[in-house]
């Protein structure tokens, strides 16, 4: 009988590898503070678990009337849950970082790496106690 890690780790793998992309893209806000025009961005979550749980029923639609409008895969990229984030306080500069907010974010995105890995930790101790037969 195999193991089958995809079933025996369940979320958290891809849960971690999504906390250290969202934290990748976090830091290139902060990096990016001072930057004029720079649009802030962020992963969702959301967006991304329904992806790779195949649940596809609420995608952004979006058709293009006029070919001088703005097509809307600038504004969103829907195979990574990349959006730009709607700033509380725009800058004159049109830099829309607001620096103490991604510090939050980016905490917060910490503790949820550090609480992804655990879980995955825990879940490789089950099976190397399950392997063993202690």
């Amino acid at each position: 009988m195999s193991i089958s890690f995809d079933k025996a780790l369940g979320i958290h793998e891809q849960a971690l590898n999504f906390r250290g992309q969202r934290a990748a893209v976090l830091a290139n806000n902060i990096a990016n503070a001072e930057t004029p025009n720079y649009k802030a961005r962020d992963l969702d979550f959301a967006s991304v678990l329904a992806s790779q749980a195949g649940d596809q029923g609420q995608q952004f639609a979006a058709r293009q009337t006029h070919s001088e409008h703005i097509t809307a895969e600038n504004f969103i990229d829907q195979a990574a849950g990349l959006r730009f984030r709607t700033p509380l306080q725009p800058a004159i500069d049109g830099n829309t970082v607001d620096t103490q907010l991604e510090q939050a974010e980016f905490a917060k995105n910490a503790i949820d790496l550090q609480a992804s890995f655990t879980f995955l930790n825990s879940k490789f101790k089950g099976l190397m106690t399950a392997l063993r037969g202690d």
